[in-house]
């Protein structure tokens, strides 16, 4: 009891030394007000940028997931992959034509599309291409690197299948062919089945429109498929009875298997999960009490548990996850932990509602071989050494 009132006082004796301190003088005028909200200096997240090719704006930049908190990436901070450079559309010209076996082929206007009832979906998108290389053995010393073709959103929109009803389907048609507006023409073929479904043609994101990067002034988003399915600055939609068999779904974004065949339209995205903090590149502040937290994600359903272990697999408990749990969206997750100085590996897995339990690295080997990049989600460990320093693993 005495040892409580001494911390009761010591803490009155300072909540008074603030309280007299410069009582006399107003505080400081705030900043002026802005009309475009900024985020405070102090906070440093970036993206980074590759370029793949010589070609200007062919690459990518990377989500920093180790810096961010809860489902939602800032727009600014959605990872982003062009395979030619951002086109600049004036959204009052943009068009979207929808042609093929329809009844009577339409050409949209933006404001058309925006009289449509709307829809959102928050979900995330991932890069088929996300850990690239890391099936071969090359592992990138953050989760940034790893990682960070992923990012989760709010998108804004008309459902798909009001555009194409609205057009008439022939009972002949079967596929959608998306195209957009970039100098590639990137086209992806999409069965009707599942453009009939929960597809969206988006025009906004987290709140507001489209940036370019993501393809102002449309773009369709397909939630839980490979992020080049979800083809920005959309402006042709072609119905067909049967796929395109563009170059991005023949000579890449497919599966080279070990008997030398190549599986093609492998959309879905498997339930894979990372830790986030701490991670590759952090340092532990010091020992004791320290929350393991991170994402999962599965593009056939909701998480159903996420597993965290301490000592490199050899033992799991399960983590704790974090509302709100939604179909084909990020999934926040948090787990204890007591670390003592000693050297841990600290790894987690998942499980989706359809059953799935994301795999080992030697596991998805056994299954794809060595030649397979795309679709890669095995687990991800970190090493965590006595200095708090934590590293790939």
């Amino acid at each position: 009891m005495a040892r409580n009132r001494r911390k009761f006082l010591t803490l009155s004796a300072g909540v008074a030394a603030l309280t007299s301190c410069g009582k006399d003088e107003p505080p400081p005028t705030g900043a002026n007000m802005r009309p475009y909200g900024e985020r405070a200096p102090q906070e440093k997240a970036l993206r980074t940028i590759r370029e793949l090719t010589a070609s200007p704006g062919t690459g990518s930049s990377r989500t920093p997931l180790q810096d961010l908190y809860g489902i939602i990436t800032p727009s600014a901070l959605h990872y982003e992959r062009h395979h030619s450079g951002v086109p600049a559309i004036d959204p009052a010209t943009h068009r979207l034509l929808v042609h093929g076996l329809v009844d009577k082929p339409l050409l949209f206007t933006l404001d058309d599309i925006k009289r449509f009832p709307s829809a959102s979906r928050i979900c995330f998108l991932e890069c088929g291409g996300n850990s690239v290389g890391e099936q071969a053995g090359k592992f990138p010393d953050t989760v940034q690197g790893s990682h960070g073709l992923l990012s989760g959103s709010e998108w804004t929109g008309v459902p798909l299948s009001v555009v194409l009803r609205e057009a008439g389907v022939k009972p002949e048609a079967k596929w959608v062919i998306a195209e957009g507006a970039d100098s590639c023409r990137m086209a992806r073929s999409i069965p009707l089945e599942t453009a009939m479904d929960e597809v969206i043609v988006a025009y906004g994101q987290n709140g507001e429109a489209l940036r370019p990067e993501q393809g102002y002034p449309l773009r369709l988003i397909i939630p839980g498929w490979e992020g080049n399915t979800n083809v920005k600055w959309l402006h042709r939609l072609q119905l067909l009875d049967q796929p395109a068999m563009s170059s991005k779904e023949t000579g890449y974004y497919t599966e080279l298997r070990p008997d030398g065949k190549a599986e093609m339209f492998t959309f879905v995205m498997e339930a894979r999960s990372v830790i986030t903090r701490p991670s590759g590149g952090q340092t532990l502040s010091g020992t004791g009490f320290h929350e393991i937290t991170g994402l999962a994600w599965s593009g056939r359903g909701k998480i159903r548990e996420v597993e965290v272990s301490v000592n490199g697999g050899a033992t799991w408990a399960s983590a704790q996850l974090q509302e709100p749990i939604l179909s084909k969206a990020l999934t926040a997750f948090r787990f204890p932990w007591v670390w003592k100085g000693e050297e841990a590996v600290i790894v987690c897995r998942c499980t989706d509602e359809t059953g799935y339990l994301q795999p080992t690295r030697e596991e998805l080997i056994a299954v794809r071989g060595l030649n397979s990049g795309y679709h890669y989600n095995a687990l991800r460990p970190w090493r965590v050494k006595p200095n708090g320093e934590v590293q790939t693993a």
